[in-house]
């Protein structure tokens, strides 16, 4: 196979982050991977991958309070404050956990929780503001009104410029801007991963809200860093607890991705830029803004996807990629409660 697409001169375009939002690159960076969940960390390259997204024009930089315990945030902070008038930094609320029990993964929109964690992340990031701040994951004990109001609080006090939701559907999305503005709406997005089109997609497309696919490449899975992660990743490498990456679910999702690898030949790509072009494709397919946060630790790979932003595919190609999702082996989490796609079945 050929070179993959290069990155040219210059950086990529921008977009508006939804109606009224902050002007960023129409590819992000999703930083957990960088210090936390795919094992070791080489630092150094961590740091000089963070460089080189600035040198990209990649300026949407997401991060969560709950990767590492904070210590991604806190990972980032020396770079955030080199870096503060260049890039728009976004970070979560929502799952809670306790120091006594690693293993604990409670969820939690409680207004005094989201307070107490508001100031953690503001600490850990040492920032005075955060610019898009997420609801990671909806807690239907709390009403939405009430956890939207607090965030817009945290809006009008300048703790917090834009507000986000993370996995909701259509109709928790319409409900919660119709307290505030909700200016990007981010879930798993990607070739493998559409149930998000349901509803999600129509509405944030209606309001005018910015859609910020995660895991684009399939944690890595679409890119062929690995087809099976029991046998090929580290005991501490998140990847081996999400059941459509092991096992007969893996080997089963490894033959789906023929075309994805068909057409990155023809076209002297990676496959990861090819599963990133489809992605931002889906900006003209439902007619709205869409900007993937791909991770990586490598400054070579962050320059790869970046150049994706460039690839337009063809109507043959799109077809040949449209069955893709269907056909996945395996849920995208092995406790899919939390997410979206839960509560639009019921």
């Amino acid at each position: 196979m050929s070179n993959p697409v290069s990155s040219t001169t210059g950086k990529i375009r921008t977009v508006e982050l939804g109606s009224g939002g902050p002007l960023v690159g129409v590819q992000g960076f999703g930083a957990m991977g960088i210090s936390v969940a795919y094992g070791d960390t080489d630092v150094a390259a961590a740091r000089d991958t963070l460089e080189a997204s600035l040198e990209a024009g990649v300026t949407l930089i997401d991060t969560a309070d709950m990767y590492g315990h904070g210590s991604n945030e806190e990972f980032l902070a020396p770079f955030v404050a080199a870096h503060r008038d260049e890039i728009t930094l976004a970070t979560k609320f929502g799952f809670e956990l306790r120091a006594d029990d690693p293993n604990y993964r409670g969820i939690s929109n409680d207004p005094g929780y989201l307070r107490r964690a508001v100031e953690a992340s503001l600490r850990r990031l040492d920032v005075d503001v955060i610019d898009l701040y997420y609801m990671h994951r909806r807690d239907p004990a709390v009403p939405l009104a009430e956890s939207v109001g607090t965030m817009a609080e945290l809006v009008r006090e300048g703790k917090v410029k834009h507000l986000g939701l993370s996995e909701v559907t259509g109709a928790e999305l319409r409900e919660a801007y119709a307290v505030h503005p909700i200016t990007a709406l981010q879930s798993e997005w990607s070739v493998f991963s559409r149930d998000v089109e349901h509803s999600a997609v129509g509405a944030a497309a209606a309001l005018g809200v910015a859609f910020v696919p995660y895991s684009p490449l399939g944690r890595g899975f679409l890119t062929g860093a690995f087809t099976d992660a029991n046998e090929e990743l580290s005991s501490s490498d998140f990847r081996t607890l999400l059941p459509r990456f092991s096992g007969d679910n893996a080997r089963a999702n490894a033959a789906l991705l023929a075309p994805l690898h068909a057409i990155a030949a023809d076209r002297g790509a990676s496959t990861a830029q090819i599963a990133l072009a489809w992605v931002q494709q889906r900006a003209e397919v439902h007619g709205l803004t869409v900007v993937p946060i791909p991770g990586t630790r490598k400054r070579s790979r962050l320059l790869e996807n970046a150049a994706a932003t460039r690839i337009t595919l063809t109507a043959e190609e799109l077809a040949l990629l449209e069955p893709i999702a269907g056909q996945v082996a395996g849920d995208r989490y092995a406790d899919m409660s939390h997410t979206s796609a839960a509560r639009e079945a019921k």
